[in-house]
């Protein structure tokens, strides 16, 4: 539990130092397209591995799993990230960026309600992969009308 607690801070602090440096710098980022078209690949397979397991409001596993953790799962497995397990949690982490600036791997993140969030992974061509109360596991669209109206804010791990 205090390992945990330890590995959490120096993410955290890894990330503060990163983006504080990251503003001193002249040259523009332009992202690695390499890594982009491997991490969308091993995004496209862990939909596969997952796609239409339930929406399950506390789920974990593979006969149900809620939003966040289905996030936090993804990032474990693929990029041996840990996030937090609540979508609260994990819109606290990053940077926040323009949906005009989105990458593959980038989290979006929706109000479906007054008090509920929602939270996915970007993958390109303005669609995100994500565990849908309705559908389970799937990949949906930025554009669609419901995710357009409660769209919230994105950011970049």
């Amino acid at each position: 539990m205090v390992w945990d607690v330890m590995k959490y801070w120096v993410f955290i602090i890894n990330i503060i130092v990163i983006a504080t440096l990251s503003g001193c710098s002249s040259t523009p980022v332009v992202p690695n397209t390499t890594y982009n078209d491997s991490l969308t690949e091993q995004l496209k397979h862990q939909l596969v591995k997952w796609k239409g397991v339930p929406y399950q409001y506390g789920g974990l596993n593979k006969r149900g799993i809620d939003c966040s953790a289905f996030v936090q799962l993804t990032y474990k497995d693929i990029l041996g990230v840990h996030l937090p397990r609540t979508t609260r949690d994990q819109a606290r982490l990053g940077t926040k960026i323009s949906p005009a600036l989105l990458t593959t791997g980038d989290l979006v993140f929706f109000k479906t309600s007054r008090y509920v969030r929602h939270v996915g992974i970007y993958l390109g061509d303005r669609m995100f992969l994500h565990a849908s109360t309705s559908k389970g596991v799937t990949t949906s669209s930025l554009d669609n009308v419901y995710w357009r109206q409660r769209f919230w804010k994105a950011t970049r791990i």
